[in-house]
């Protein structure tokens, strides 16, 4: 274990002038909302920059381009500088009003309103090993501005990445000592020492999720636990687009960027693929043909366009995850093996060719609705074109993060939507006439810091209010079998 100073009495009287205690069990210290004003006012306006050393320590960690490299170094520190210029707005203030006000009775008299208060704890962010900065940044922005010191738990395969940073925000001296903290490794006991005021957010594979949850101290102190897990995510297109037109272009760039950015390593991937079955080959044809320009090989190199899996161990689950959709599917492009990477020496790198499967019969398939391949592999499936049908194959996946549809039709839309929408979490209509303002199958994280989990899974809840369905398992999905979150560190490009 690492810990990167402690908050210590002189620091919390500075920072708050009512003190309470973090840990309701073990060792105490102080903490509360008055943190955000002090943070606020000396925060950059971009706390970390993917400069080329970050880049390239980012490519040795994780396996990633350039390219995908800045998209998490970049994302972590717009969400920071984000959060910290909110908290500029906020003053003194100790409490935020939510919505308006509701007379409960007959007269004024009994009248109601929904006041956000800090929680008196800690936030205990564990993080998963495929955003090293962007995962922490968005929890731990979040618990700043609400006045609670955190302690970050990143995946260990990757936990080199997220150290630095860290030590880069340490070294500014923007926080209180001991506000922000790190563990690399085994948390021993920590979770046992959670309290009612402590927060526990947790992004990672259901398997581990649900060891978590079931840990007897969680449920025995009712701390607020928060999970993000697998999530099959579909992209559907709708039977008014034609072969060549802006949309179907707009639909084809969407699913292979969103594919293979992060080598299909994202919580938001596309993971399912709707097309009107009469529309089906031609989908096939033209994404398979997309798919076939990108270049798979050492991140550094210059002419890849995808790098590496980040672990040995993702490189095996994600084999044996294709082997399971191999038996409900045929592959279209990609064998479903590990390839040699251009630029790579023979033989080493966990690498994976994009890979396309194709089920014809969406319904009675199993494993594609239940099973996410952590990789970039997704799986094209046909619906009749009405949809009542594309929204019911949507809810097999038993609940998602984000999907997408790509239609100009605004009736079919609104009928889809009625049912999609109650197991997806964040659904997004694609148009053309909306490329202006989103740029991605979800609403891209390069498009906007206040993304995923940041403001309405984590500050809701930290906020004292459980925070609105953001994963598969807390919109009621059953959780799909996962791959592991590795606890070796990781060499991606030669192991």
């Amino acid at each position: 274990m690492r810990t990167l100073g402690a908050v210590d009495q002189s620091t919390a009287s500075r920072i708050m002038p009512q003190p309470s205690a973090v840990y309701s069990k073990g060792a105490t210290t102080e903490a509360s909302p008055r943190r955000k004003a002090s943070v606020s006012a000396n925060w950059p306006t971009v706390p970390v920059t993917a400069t080329s050393a970050s880049k390239g320590q980012s490519a040795r960690s994780t396996g990633t381009t350039s390219g995908d490299g800045s998209f998490d170094i970049d994302g972590g520190s717009g969400t920071l500088a984000y959060y910290g210029g909110l908290g500029k707005g906020f003053g003194e203030r100790r409490t935020l009003l939510s919505g308006d006000g509701v007379q409960l009775g007959k007269s004024e008299a009994f009248f109601g309103r929904h006041v956000l208060v800090p929680r008196h704890g800690v936030a205990v962010c564990i993080n998963a090993f495929n955003f090293p900065v962007w995962g922490f940044a968005e929890k731990a922005a979040c618990a700043l501005l609400a006045g609670m010191p955190v302690i970050v738990k990143p995946a260990t395969s990757t936990a080199w990445l997220t150290e630095r940073a860290i030590e880069i925000l340490i070294e500014k001296n923007i926080l209180p000592e001991g506000a922000l903290q790190l563990v690399v490794g085994s948390t021993g006991d920590l979770l046992d020492r959670l309290g009612p005021q402590d927060v526990l957010a947790f992004t990672g594979s259901a398997a581990t999720a649900n060891s978590l949850r079931n840990r007897p101290n969680l449920f025995e102190e009712s701390v607020r636990t928060n999970v993000e897990a697998d999530s099959l995510n579909a992209a559907t297109l709708g039977p008014d687009v034609s072969p060549g037109s802006p949309a179907w272009e707009l639909f084809v760039r969407d699913v292979v960027r969103e594919m293979t950015q992060k080598s299909g390593q994202k919580c938001t991937a596309v993971r399912r693929i709707l097309a009107p079955r009469e529309r089906i080959a031609e989908v096939e044809a033209a994404l398979a043909a997309a798919l076939g320009k990108v270049v798979t090989g050492n991140p550094v190199g210059p002419a890849t366009t995808m790098g590496p899996l980040a672990t040995s161990q993702q490189l095996r689950d994600s084999v044996a995850g294709v082997a399971a959709l191999g038996r409900e599917a045929r592959l279209v492009t990609g064998n479903g093996q590990r390839i040699d990477g251009n630029g790579s020496p023979q033989g080493k790198g966990y690498f994976l060719a994009p890979t396309l499967l194709r089920a014809d019969d969406a319904r009675s398939a199993r494993a594609i609705h239940e099973r996410e391949v952590f990789a970039p592999v997704a799986t094209l499936l046909p619906y009749d074109g009405a949809p009542a049908d594309a929204a019911a194959i949507v809810g097999l996946g038993g609940g998602t993060l984000v999907g997408s549809v790509y239609t100009d039709d605004a009736a079919w839309l609104g009928d889809f939507f009625a049912v999609a929408a109650t197991t997806t979490g964040r659904p997004l209509r694609r148009r053309m006439r909306a490329m202006s303002s989103s740029t991605g199958v979800m609403p891209s994280r390069a498009s906007t810091v206040n993304t995923r989990r940041s403001a309405s899974s984590i500050a809701c809840m930290i906020w004292a209010r459980m925070a609105a369905t953001r994963s598969s398992v807390e919109s009621g999905s059953k959780p799909p079998v996962s791959t592991a979150v590795p606890c070796q560190r990781s060499n991606a490009t030669v192991p």
